[in-house]
């Protein structure tokens, strides 16, 4: 039996898609800040941000779904998220980029269908489900499969440098 918070997801925009991610993955949103740059790492890694003492490593959505950069604007924001499980185990927060943030909404299981098999934009793997709206469908993210075992390895590599570097210093 689901409670009510497990039907609340996070609504923002990437590209022209509207996307979901369960609130309670949710740490924070975040006003777009500078993302220092880190070498070796995808183009949809643009680098990490330091977040209360904290080395928190970036995704661009857009650039890992769409292939295409977001240039930062006023309603860019850095989503906070927890992955529930990394590489070796832990949890493991990740910050998102996305073009703006909208609203929470509850949306009942009912409303929610499998990924498409053919005919989306995105990889399905990406996606936990579909949810139909009267506006259109929301695109619920799994978090669990937004990144490789191997990106998120070097996610833990590059945390781990940026946090060596910051006590050497």
């Amino acid at each position: 039996m689901s409670t009510f918070e497990d039907n609340q997801y996070l609504t923002f925009k990437i590209g022209e898609e509207t996307f979901g991610i369960g609130l309670l993955n949710v740490k924070e949103i975040l006003e777009y800040t500078h993302v220092t740059t880190v070498p070796m790492m995808p183009s949809f890694i643009p680098g990490v941000i330091n977040l209360r003492g904290n080395v928190v490593p970036v995704l661009d959505v857009c650039d890992k779904f769409f292939r295409k950069k977001h240039s930062p604007d006023k309603r860019t924001c850095i989503v906070i998220v927890e992955v529930p499980e990394s590489v070796n185990g832990a949890r493991m927060d990740i910050g998102l980029i996305v073009e703006a943030v909208y609203e929470v909404l509850s949306i009942p299981s009912s409303e929610i269908e499998p990924p498409p098999t053919f005919g989306s934009r995105i990889r399905v793997d990406f996606l936990a489900g579909m949810a139909r709206q009267a506006s259109g469908f929301i695109l619920l993210l799994n978090l669990l499969r937004l990144l490789t075992v191997e990106e998120l390895t070097a996610l833990e590599e590059t945390k781990e440098e940026a946090v060596n570097a910051v006590s050497a210093g």
